[in-house]
């Protein structure tokens, strides 16, 4: 069996350009990076009139190490929905290295539903990380020249909130002392890296809808604190041209295309677990602008990624879903039923029914919470049996959902045909799409609406320091903005060991902090990192090249 790289590799891509005039892309938009792969101009989005195309969500049941195929179903579809005639544009996050050279791996689908290049997209791609990170860190630098150079704003060293950042998994250094040598070299001090996804300058990014929007994001971004608790911005250090500058090329989205040769914008990734979980506003926007379906991911299960793209993403930026799958597989239930990873290839219906409760959640909160029409993707595997397939489709119909079987790892666009079928279905349904919250209630309340409704937790218990906080930014005028939750993607609870659907459950929140550039508040719940690290086996063991340039052992 061919491994998703030596697929990829097998394959021989249209040139860039062709790509391009199919997305119906102008010429004069178009800046090619090489003859895969492209920028396009966001001035496109203003300077061509256009009708936004269908906006189609994919999601999936909370992940475990049996592997749901998200990204596969999400490229499998949009080469489903092609072939069937349809115009249709993908549009996914970027990979970060933290993970490609971690556990999971290239993050560019799998098997015959791919992006392509992706070796590139998972290495680098056109740069867009390093970018962000540069971003981010020159505003750290200034921060600290600033308080190094007689501190005028007052900056209490003690209240900094602002880290520099890596897109590497690195725990040493998630706690560290900088500053030490004397005098000349800084003011010492308690400080940290975070990984470059979780930067609020990835979330701004993202949420970004033009180059001066992005600038007066950035110059909003709350630094840290004064010694009477004013909070510092980096537009008080006069930081957010130069960071503009070293965003704007990076700021149009990137145009590859799928194995099948489907339009496809990759831009932006923010984790979904510690941010928000989409991709760029921008790419979303153009794929809807050149497509008649757009057809896009959120991060991780429902409960995070889909929760923050309906929450945070669509009442940011005006969008509105017309359809949401969400993906699961046989394997992955029983997992959640309680079957150990080497025992689920075995039929096993009582697992099975044991582990459905986390699918149907995920399922009922999309269709009653959000009011969105959904169906549930099953990504096949061979060891599925029909009995399981058969009661996986009886729990999903007493919701009044459609299942859908979907092969496109193994058969690309022509096994997601009865996904594609039932997806245009439902987009023409009408849809009376709503938050899980109001903008006029509490930070409180907006935590509280997402734990209860969304986690089915009996309440949130929220330490002093997060209580401190939360009150500290209502009173800053904070108040308004929505919630992104940072919590373990492995349970709808904070405790990752709670499989399933749990219940008599409450959720800890133990601190907050603003993204006032982004335009969210964070809520930090259980012991959620902003900097992973590697495992004792990490994936960069595998990864090779040889001596023509050809990488092997990327996923």
């Amino acid at each position: 069996m061919l491994s998703d790289i030596e697929i990829a590799q097998a394959t021989k891509p249209e040139h860039i350009s062709v790509i391009a005039e199919k997305a119906g892309v102008p010429e004069s938009y178009l800046e090619m990076y090489g003859t895969n792969k492209a920028k396009v101009d966001y001035n496109l989005l203003t300077d061509v009139e256009h009708t936004p195309g269908k906006l189609i969500l994919v999601t999936a049941i909370n992940p475990t190490p049996a592997g749901e195929g998200k990204t596969t179903t999400t490229v499998g579809l949009a080469d489903a929905l092609a072939r069937q005639g349809k115009n249709v544009v993908v549009a996914l996050r970027e990979p970060s290295l933290g993970p490609v050279f971690g556990i999971k791996g290239g993050a560019a689908g799998g098997g015959y539903a791919q992006v392509v290049p992706m070796e590139d997209i998972n290495l680098h791609f056109t740069g867009d990380f390093h970018a962000i990170g540069a971003a981010n860190n020159l505003l750290a630098a200034l921060l600290d020249a600033h308080i190094h150079n007689g501190n005028e704003l007052g900056i209490d060293v003690r209240k900094i909130t602002w880290k520099r950042v890596v897109d590497m998994n690195d725990r040493q250094l998630r706690n560290i002392v900088d500053g030490l040598g004397g005098k000349a070299h800084g003011v010492p001090r308690e400080d940290g890296f975070d990984i470059t996804v979780a930067s609020e300058v990835m979330a701004i990014f993202c949420l970004a809808t033009s180059i001066t929007d992005l600038k007066e994001r950035l110059g909003r971004i709350v630094v840290g604190y004064t010694y009477d608790d004013k909070p510092v911005t980096a537009h008080d250090l006069h930081a957010e041209g130069a960071m503009a500058a070293l965003l704007k090329d990076a700021l149009k989205p990137n145009l590859v295309q799928t194995l099948e040769g489907t339009p496809a914008f990759v831009h932006g990734g923010p984790f979904a677990n510690i941010a928000h979980g989409c991709n760029s506003i921008m790419a979303t926007r153009m794929a809807m602008a050149l497509g008649d379906y757009c057809v896009t991911e959120a991060g991780f299960g429902a409960d995070l990624g889909a929760e923050k793209f309906l929450d945070i993403k669509c009442r940011l930026a005006g969008l509105k879903p017309d359809a949401v799958v969400v993906v699961a597989t046989v394997r992955a239930l029983k997992n959640h039923g309680g079957v150990a990873k080497a025992d689920l290839g075995e039929e096993n219906l009582e697992a099975l029914e044991a582990g459905l409760p986390n699918l149907l959640q995920h399922v009922e909160n999309i269709t009653q919470v959000y009011q969105l029409p959904c169906v549930v993707a099953i990504n096949r595997f061979p060891t599925d049996t029909e009995a399981e397939l058969a009661l996986v489709e009886e729990k999903c119909r007493e919701l009044g959902v459609n299942v859908a079987l979907s092969e496109v790892w193994a058969k690309g666009g022509e096994g997601g045909q009865a996904l594609a079928a039932e997806v245009v279905r439902l987009c023409e349904q009408p849809n009376n799409f709503q938050f899980a919250y109001g903008d006029d209630v509490s930070l409180r309340e907006k935590i509280e609406a997402i734990a209860t409704r969304i986690y089915h937790a009996d309440g949130v218990d929220f330490e002093p320091k997060a209580a401190a906080e939360l009150a500290k930014l209502e009173s800053l005028g904070f108040g308004n903005m929505p919630v992104c939750m940072a919590k373990t993607q492995y349970s709808f609870s904070d405790d990752q060991k709670k499989l399933g659907a749990p219940r008599d459950f409450r959720i800890t929140v133990r601190d907050a902090k603003v993204s006032a550039g982004a335009g969210f508040v964070v809520a930090l719940t259980g012991s959620i990192m902003t900097m992973p690290g590697l495992g004792k086996t990490p994936a960069a063991f595998k990864i090779d090249v040889d001596e023509t340039g050809k990488i092997s052992g990327l996923f």
